[in-house]
């Protein structure tokens, strides 16, 4: 690897340090399940913890080298590179439901054109598809649930189970979200210090913007995960049928929920740094 390349991944490594702190504010996180997605019982001490903390931060680190690509002294290739990389930003922030890297203070109320259009957007998203197949390749792992076999017939029943209760989730809060003018997307917060930002992150986890830009309990969030979290124990094997295990997985997505949300806050300085330095190293290699 050159050192212009070690360098641009230092930058990465010390914006993501900033981002999760220690590694007891590491744990706040839960990784796994990427912003609202549906989530099982887990021991945060375990193996399986740590394999999936390791997977999502795969996905995250796999986002950002197509912030690198526009380096290549071709402009051709430089413009390519721009193109793929904004893509990869547009798909990430979709995903996450961030409304980019906009701040509290400039929210505009969305039309219901644009949600439709945000809702279609992240139904295909290809960072959905990622996520439940590497998601479902640990389940498989750890062979849960047991009913379900291993195999191709067990890993499609885990991936179908995962993209189901996400599906649910995702319709069931765009529909509530219509009719009550509810804005669930993350905004920036725009303060200051990292424990202001940090408390405006974890309470944007249970609270949505109305069309005047006040915040409130986000009734829509939380009947979309609780539609995700108890309607598909219709599907699950006994193990999972529970309505006290429909309730667990309630209470841990909207947990991580609020967790991640520090992630949201905190991810645009890191691509914000990432730019920079790859700005900065243009200009040294065309000196």
């Amino acid at each position: 690897m050159s050192p212009h390349r070690r360098g641009q991944w230092r930058v990465w490594a010390t914006a993501l340090r900033c981002i999760v702190g220690r590694d007891h504010h590491w744990q706040l996180y839960q990784l796994a399940w990427l912003d609202s997605g549906p989530t099982r019982p887990v021991d945060p001490c375990s193996f399986r913890m740590t394999n999936k903390r390791i997977c999502s931060l795969a996905i995250l680190a796999f986002t950002f080298p197509a912030l690198m690509l526009a380096q290549n002294q071709d402009p051709v290739a430089a413009e390519q590179g721009n193109r793929t990389a904004h893509r990869t930003n547009d798909y990430l922030f979709n995903y996450l439901n961030m409304a980019g890297t906009t701040k509290a203070s400039d929210f505009r109320p969305l039309t219901q054109r644009q949600r439709t259009q945000l809702y279609v957007e992240t139904m295909v998203n290809p960072f959905g598809y990622i996520k439940a197949g590497l998601s479902a390749g640990i389940d498989q792992w750890n062979d849960k649930p047991v009913e379900w076999e291993q195999g191709a017939s067990g890993y499609g029943k885990r991936v179908a189970n995962i993209l189901g209760q996400y599906s649910i989730q995702r319709t069931v809060t765009f529909g509530l979200g219509s009719v009550l003018h509810e804005d669930n997307r993350y905004f920036n917060s725009g303060k200051t210090g990292f424990w202001p930002r940090t408390r405006y992150a974890v309470a944007s986890g249970i609270l949505a913007r109305h069309d005047d830009g006040s915040r409130h309990l986000s009734i829509s969030q939380l009947g979309g995960v609780a539609a995700g979290a108890f309607l598909s124990r219709t599907w699950q094997p006994p193990s999972e049928h529970s309505a006290g295990a429909g309730a667990v997985s309630f209470g841990i997505t909207m947990g991580s929920n609020m967790g991640f949300g520090i992630v949201k806050e905190f991810l645009p300085d890191l691509e914000r740094a990432i730019v920079k330095r790859r700005k900065r190293s243009s200009v040294v290699h065309q000196q």
